[in-house]
């Protein structure tokens, strides 16, 4: 069967979210452009890095191309919205590509689906026949800096950590090796 890629020119919205509750939460990078929709799983250090990443590009893409990078995003442009629902996974994120296309002067964020064989770096960003499906989205560098800085809220809104040791907090507390063992009571909201 062919590859599917899913490409996104201009899509009405491109952000990160999760379902569940923190501690249990699954997370999601959804496009939409009209009526269509694509949702792709990931894992959270994934959406951590991807936010990470597009904020070296836009500084580089600045550097090296002179293109117009907003150094932050203003708060009304940054998408607070859910996913929009049902959020139906597409497929589960393995790899990820990240580029700059001159010609549209876009950000381009390439996700590829997770697959058995080892995936050759040729099929990032390429249109070739064989390869894992993949969902493309062409973000403008103000669309690309408001998509990260959604997703490193989106990552930063889980569980709290022990100010101790950093590991995440349960709603019981936890057992915190900085304690020899004792069990931390979760502090009150």
């Amino acid at each position: 069967m062919p590859r599917v890629i899913h490409v996104f020119r201009q899509p009405d919205r491109f952000v990160a979210g999760t379902v569940g509750e923190p501690g249990d939460r699954s997370f999601y990078l959804q496009a939409t452009e009209s009526v269509r929709r694509v949702s792709v799983l990931l894992e959270k250090q994934q959406v951590s890095v991807l936010s990470e990443r597009i904020g070296t590009l836009l500084e580089e893409v600045s550097r090296r191309f002179g293109a117009e990078v907003p150094p932050t995003t203003p708060e009304n442009e940054v998408d607070t919205s859910p996913l929009e629902v049902p959020v139906e996974e597409e497929f589960r994120v393995g790899t990820m590509g990240l580029g700059w296309d001159a010609e549209s002067r876009s950000v381009v964020v390439e996700l590829l689906a997770v697959t058995e064989e080892e995936v050759d770096e040729s099929v990032v960003l390429d249109d070739t026949d064989e390869g894992p499906d993949a969902l493309r989205v062409f973000l403008s560098p103000e669309r690309a800096r408001a998509f990260a800085t959604r997703a490193e809220r989106v990552v930063g809104a889980g569980r709290r950590l022990c100010p101790l040791c950093t590991q995440p907090l349960d709603a019981a507390g936890h057992v915190c090796p900085r304690q020899n063992g004792f069990r931390r009571v979760a502090a009150e909201s």
